[in-house]
């Protein structure tokens, strides 16, 4: 384990070094964890704990994510089950399927947990938001999280590369006194890097601001602001995309996830660097007041209560799809699909 202190805030990381594989075994031993849902984090956590040689089952409605576990090697009635055959045998059940749908699966899971099961969570919004939810795990199991900090397939991707991704942890609750280790133990099984301690609450407020800002919400919004400023101004698509996007995600980011924000500035011209130096104070102040209103609003709860109205709806998927399409739509990104086979190698 790690101690690190940053402004006087003191944290313990755990690192695999503190966990390896076979003790991770050793502590899941006697373990059955089912994975509920088949989705980014169901398929890559999954997978990657097969892969790594635990006792993991799959629990899945027939149809689409059924055919696609079939692909991947899960055998029907071996560790592939429906959703309540695999809630049934497990001691571990990791509820991964949508936040909308745990609301309405909730009764099945609550009435397959024994005394001293554990229930896992990538995410805690069912939990936190129980008042919109009605999700209230029974006192007599561990109540645990792991979330990965990235999308389901980097999960998996991180772990066919021979790398992890970070994730943070939480107990909510610890019945059988056991619940750290098996957190802990099943994380690492999961393929992830390093641990940092988080709450439930934390974990779900933090997760939902920065979906909604800088992971996400915001980034499309400036990528395209900045990209239609400069077609209005008579710059073509081609250098709209390289000036927004490509310089972005293929030269100046990976300088920031190496070494950090400092590092990319010293690393581009003295002309870049002013200008920089000069603006980023103008975004913040800016860009700071909206994230504060976006934290309230899902501190209040009415982001969650958004998303479980919307995603509840009978056509979601098909609504979805409609405002994905109208991303991909937009002329930076066909720009974009046209300029990225260009890249040398892909050429």
């Amino acid at each position: 384990m790690k101690d690190i202190n940053i402004n006087g805030f003191k944290e313990t990381i755990i690192e695999r070094t503190d966990y390896p594989l076979e003790k991770c075994k050793e502590i899941l031993d006697k373990e059955v964890t089912a994975i509920l849902g088949y989705g980014p984090q169901g398929r890559g956590q999954s997978l990657n704990m097969r892969d790594q040689g635990f006792k993991v089952i799959l629990g899945l409605r027939r149809g689409k994510s059924w055919d696609q576990a079939l692909e991947d090697g899960w055998k029907d009635g071996e560790n592939l089950f429906e959703l309540d055959g695999a809630a049934r045998r497990g001691s571990i059940i990791q509820f991964l399927i949508s936040d909308a749908a745990q609301i309405q699966l909730w009764p099945m899971v609550m009435e397959n947990l024994n005394d001293g099961d554990a229930l896992y969570f990538s995410h805690g919004f069912g939990v936190v938001f129980h008042k919109d939810t009605n999700i209230i795990p029974p006192k007599n199991v561990d109540v645990i999280l792991v979330a990965p900090k990235g999308s389901g397939l980097t999960v998996r991707n991180h772990f066919l590369d021979g790398r992890g991704i970070n994730s943070s942890y939480a107990i909510h609750q610890d019945y059988t006194g056991k619940a750290k280790d098996r957190c802990v133990a099943t994380a690492f099984a999961i393929g992830s890097g390093h641990l940092f301690e988080t709450t439930f609450e934390k974990e779900v407020h933090s997760d939902l601001t920065g979906e909604r800002c800088v992971l996400m919400g915001l980034l499309q919004g400036a990528f395209l602001a900045q990209y239609e400023v400069l077609r209005e101004h008579g710059h073509s698509p081609s250098e709209a995309y390289n000036e927004t996007i490509e310089e972005a995600l293929q030269s100046l980011y990976p300088l920031v996830a190496e070494n950090g924000m400092d590092w990319m500035y010293a690393n581009c011209s003295t002309t870049a660097q002013r200008g920089a130096l000069d603006w980023a104070p103008k975004f913040k102040d800016t860009l700071k007041p909206i994230i504060e209103e976006c934290y309230q609003n899902v501190l209040s709860g009415e982001e969650a209560r958004i998303s479980i109205k919307t995603n509840s709806k009978a056509d979601y998927r098909e609504q979805l799809e409609k405002e994905l399409r109208e991303i991909n739509d937009q002329e930076m990104w066909q720009a974009g699909k046209q300029l990225r086979p260009l890249r040398p190698e892909n050429i």
